[in-house]
């Protein structure tokens, strides 16, 4: 089934309008050129190219699968990385398969792990999938995306299926995943229905006959995994394509809101502007790589210019720009930088929450808690210790403070800002 309809962004990448008119060979090579650019892995790149001439030559397009479960509420800029190279093998003609794991997300995908993750409940999992096409059609072509729930094919195997499916890998094979291996080592426990997963994985391919399978570098085993388990099942192997995994903002962990160094894809411009303006200098050039649209030579273009004496923060406000218009709008885009400008010249933003509060006078730690701007008390003390925190503009330093009533701007680093009444 189609998505609904919804428009796509207009600064978005868009084919080349002479492809049609070049020859085969010559569109090919040309496919695989926007294939390759940013990817870690191409397997196998011939068997590819081999793919893409007969879908030249025939007219039948590709099948491309990229999977996701569910496991959380909303998408960040890390998922947008496999979203952008599936969005550009659409604009190449090709079909593409978002598919939904909502049975997968039962099990919790081990890839990276350290412990047995944390299965959902079938309720967590429908509210998560209720937003996930949604916002990932923020970056896709909604009406020429296939959307499909694994549940389709998993939920009718039954016992005597998964036990048949089961029957295609070995515990030799399985241990043969970094993850695995690492925790079977340190004798951390390994729960059996974690052997499932790829396996589950793998059959999605095989359900859906796909010719291509996009995912990060931590899915290369699962990915692998649909190869062999076609190859079982009488298809031909797909290919595996994989992408780097973006950092979050501290520039080491990979983004993730478990580790709240995420940008989401539908936070509101002025919060997402701010914070890729947060990345480092150096960081900037890896999400210009993974996350723009701009050509290879724009990109080495501005690292001339930085190069030669240019401010890198004038390059990191056009990146910054470009994600907010394609998220939101060219204007919000232009209202974002406005605002960061009025901010870092010690502004306050036009638009901040405003609540009210009782039990003045109220602990500086306690009434931060309660303004939602740290998650507990003790945080919101090592934030004043560290200068972070500023009320009408005054930076607090004495973390045994009692506020007194009255209405104030409370403001947290450099992003966050309530408007108390204190009551």
């Amino acid at each position: 089934m189609n998505a609904q309809s919804q428009s796509a962004p207009a600064d978005r990448a868009a084919p080349s309008g002479t492809t049609a008119t070049l020859p085969v060979s010559d569109r090919v090579q040309e496919a695989l050129a926007v294939t390759k650019r940013g990817v870690d892995e191409l397997l196998i790149e011939t068997e590819f190219a081999q793919k893409l001439a007969r879908a030249e030559r025939s007219g039948n397009p590709l099948r491309i699968k990229l999977g996701l479960d569910p496991t959380a509420p909303d998408l960040h800029l890390g998922h947008t990385v496999v979203l952008n190279k599936m969005r550009q093998l659409q604009d190449l003609g090709h079909n593409v398969i978002f598919l939904i794991g909502d049975f997968t997300s039962m099990i919790g995908d081990p890839s990276g792990r350290n412990a047995t993750r944390p299965p959902l409940t079938r309720e967590q999992i429908e509210l998560n999938a209720m937003t996930y096409f949604k916002q990932a059609s923020l970056v896709l072509d909604a009406e020429k995306t296939e959307i499909r729930y694994n549940s389709e094919w998993c939920d009718p195997l039954g016992a005597r299926g998964l036990i048949e499916l089961a029957s295609h890998s070995t515990v030799a094979r399985m241990m043969e995943r970094d993850d695995f291996n690492k925790r079977f080592k340190a004798n951390t426990p390994i729960s059996v229905h974690e052997f499932l997963y790829p396996l589950m994985q793998g059959y999605d391919s095989v359900a859906l006959k796909s010719d291509l399978e996009l995912g990060g570098t931590d899915q290369r085993f699962n990915l692998l995994m649909g190869r062999e388990l076609q190859k079982d099942y009488g298809q031909e192997p797909q290919c595996i394509l994989t992408m780097p995994l973006l950092e979050g903002l501290d520039g080491i962990e990979k983004m993730s809101k478990s580790k709240n160094n995420y940008i989401g894809i539908t936070e509101p411009a002025n919060t997402m502007f701010a914070k890729v303006m947060s990345i480092s200098d150096v960081m900037m050039w890896r999400y210009y790589e993974l996350l723009s649209f701009r050509s290879l030579a724009e990109i080495a273009g501005f690292k001339a210019e930085v190069a030669a004496g240019k401010n890198p923060r004038d390059v990191k406000v056009a990146l910054a720009q470009e994600i907010v218009a394609r998220f939101h709008s060219a204007q919000a885009a232009v209202d974002a930088l406005a605002d960061f400008v009025n901010r870092s010249r010690g502004g306050i933003p036009d638009e901040i929450p405003e609540l009210s509060l009782s039990g003045a006078p109220l602990g500086i730690g306690q009434l931060l808690k309660q303004a939602n701007l740290c998650a507990s008390g003790s945080e919101a003390l090592r934030m004043v210790e560290q200068g972070g925190v500023r009320i009408d503009g005054n930076m607090i330093s004495d973390k045994g403070l009692k506020v007194e009533a009255g209405t104030m701007v409370l403001q947290v680093g450099k992003r966050k800002f309530a408007r108390v009444t204190l009551a």
